[in-house]
């Protein structure tokens, strides 16, 4: 069985730009693939190429098993694109909206009016069926979106920043949303900035950085790449400069640098220093863990020679910090 979405060497130019550059993907049916990368990475690029809005200039990109550029008519029906923005519709309600897509994707009669019914249910927007669409909030227009999609029951949906612009609220019900057409089997490729609902909502994360593909694979997989050593944080009382030369010459540790400290209930008072007495600073190491080493010695060398240790933890690395640490924020 084909994958539901595969591009080959997917390639598209703007004169001497180069917005991809030999894209390899592949998506399963069933799959949320969450698609990340810093703005001018390409993710729009790409998504549009699959809507068939766009035209790659060589390679090739496929949607079940169809090709973009020869095959379209066959894949429009099988997909739902949903831009970062919706365009206004003045003077057209909810219902008329919906009603007018229905009838372009050939849904008469009963039929549309069902139809209509179960994507405002679905989405929860019933209760504004006859609201105007240029009336609705950011995140009631981005649900809208979603419901007009929704209409010829697709199998993928393609989805640009769909949460972007939204508040805490909007984007709450927007995750839950997704992860309900999850669970009805969609094949859903994201784009978002906002990393760690992709961390709870995709089963498959990429990674892409001026037109070329880093990573693809499970958030875990990810997350195993990223962390190629620890990242420790040693607190201690005073003498910081000199403790910080003591761990910077421990072996395994590749790089020192400080930074202030907060602990619960300490006011900060200047330089690191506590007004209720207790002073911190933070020495952030970084630990390489080849060869078997074991950074576990670290607080105790620092208490054989008499400095008092506040805190020892190693920082942990999610979606967030894996995608700090394998890209390099360059755009095209």
């Amino acid at each position: 069985m084909p994958p539901m979405i595969e591009t080959i060497n997917l390639t598209k130019k703007y004169g001497e730009l180069i917005a991809l550059n030999n894209l390899n993907l592949v998506i399963n049916e069933g799959d949320c693939f969450g698609f990340i990368g810093p703005n001018g990475a390409g993710k729009t690029t790409t998504i549009k190429i699959l809507a068939t809005l766009l035209k790659p200039s060589s390679g090739q990109a496929n949607v079940a098993g169809l090709t973009i550029g020869y095959q379209n008519r066959q894949i429009r029906p099988l997909i739902g694109y949903v831009p970062d923005f919706m365009g206004a519709y003045e003077d057209m309600v909810v219902t008329e909206y919906l009603e007018f897509f229905a009838a372009s994707y050939g849904i008469h009669g009963g039929q549309r009016a069902k139809t209509v019914k179960d994507v405002l249910e679905l989405t929860d927007l019933t209760y504004k069926s006859d609201a105007e669409v240029n009336s609705l909030s950011r995140g009631m227009q981005q649900r809208l979106s979603v419901a007009r999609v929704l209409l010829h029951d697709p199998k993928v949906l393609l989805m640009d920043e769909p949460a972007s612009g939204l508040d805490p609220r909007a984007r709450i019900e927007m995750r839950e949303l997704l992860k309900e057409l999850r669970r009805m089997g969609k094949t859903i490729l994201i784009s978002s900035h906002i990393l760690p609902e992709l961390a709870e909502l995709c089963n498959v994360v990429g990674i892409i950085e001026r037109g070329q593909l880093l990573f693809s694979g499970t958030v875990d997989e990810i997350v195993r790449r990223a962390k190629m050593g620890h990242v420790l944080h040693v607190g201690v009382t005073d003498r910081v400069e000199e403790a910080a030369k003591v761990v910077a010459g421990m072996p395994g540790v590749k790089k020192v640098s400080l930074a202030d400290a907060e602990s619960p209930g300490a006011a900060v008072n200047g330089a690191g220093a506590r007004a209720n007495g207790f002073a911190s600073k933070i020495i952030v190491a970084d630990f390489d863990a080849a060869g078997g080493r074991n950074y576990t010695d670290i607080p105790n060398v620092l208490i054989n020679q008499g400095f008092r240790i506040t805190k020892f933890t190693e920082e942990p690395v999610n979606l967030e910090t894996a995608f700090m640490r394998l890209t390099k924020g360059l755009v095209q």
